[in-house]
């Protein structure tokens, strides 16, 4: 089952919004009850400064119109939020080629891809905890095109772990066995879509990503 949820911080911001507009009207109101006050107990040799009490209702409007322009950018910031939450859901259910060190154990299974030969011409591919303990691990020869790599979700020791985000790491090797660098990615079928701290992620079981590390979409789960 796939689901698509949103988590923003909207509502909080809308709160603010409008605690600052309360407090707004409340300071204007008394602003004016003070200055009516003082227009009518002024004394006629010492009137009120016209131009200190224009500035001070100038001061208020141009206030109460910024407030109103936050008002107008979160409306607009809501619906671009929820349009890219509609736009990401025909990418729920389907293979999700992603850039990351968290692989998404799903099923039972999880897929690393690993790229071509170049300077490096073997990886070690190395399955973690959330406290860096090696689980599993495999020594694969690269080709002359990408290829992947299947965990069985087994650890070193034959045992069936469950499904979640674990840990990978990637070290290749050149022909004469030194450190050489090379690229991995991960796959995984995509099962949400979540607004988080204003940044749209994409869920793959219990791991997550940020869309700008997708890669490419390869078809059905």
């Amino acid at each position: 089952m796939t689901t698509t949820t949103a988590t923003t911080s909207t509502t909080a911001a809308a709160g603010a919004s409008g605690t600052a507009r309360t407090q707004l009207a409340g300071s204007f109101d008394n602003f004016l009850s003070l200055l009516t006050t003082q227009l009518k107990n002024q004394s006629p040799t010492d009137p009120l400064d016209t131009n200190e009490m224009t500035a001070q209702l100038v001061q208020f409007a141009s206030v109460e119109q910024q407030i109103a322009m936050n008002q107008n950018l979160e409306s607009m910031v809501s619906l671009q939020q929820a349009a890219q939450l509609t736009a990401a859901s025909p990418m729920l259910g389907q293979r999700v080629e992603v850039e990351g060190d968290l692989l998404p154990l799903q099923d039972g299974s999880a897929t690393v891809r690993l790229p071509a030969a170049g300077a490096a011409r073997t990886a070690r591919v190395a399955i973690l905890d959330s406290n860096g303990k090696t689980l599993r691990e495999a020594q694969l020869t690269l080709g002359t095109e990408s290829k992947d790599w299947v965990w069985d979700g087994r650890d070193s020791s034959g045992k069936k772990l469950p499904d979640g985000a674990y840990k990978v790491a990637v070290t290749g090797a050149d022909a004469n066995g030194g450190v050489a660098t090379t690229s991995f990615t991960v796959l995984g079928t995509a099962t949400a879509a979540e607004r988080v701290d204003g940044t749209l992620k994409l869920r793959m079981g219990s791991a997550t990503y940020g869309f700008d590390k997708v890669r490419s979409i390869t078809g059905g789960g």
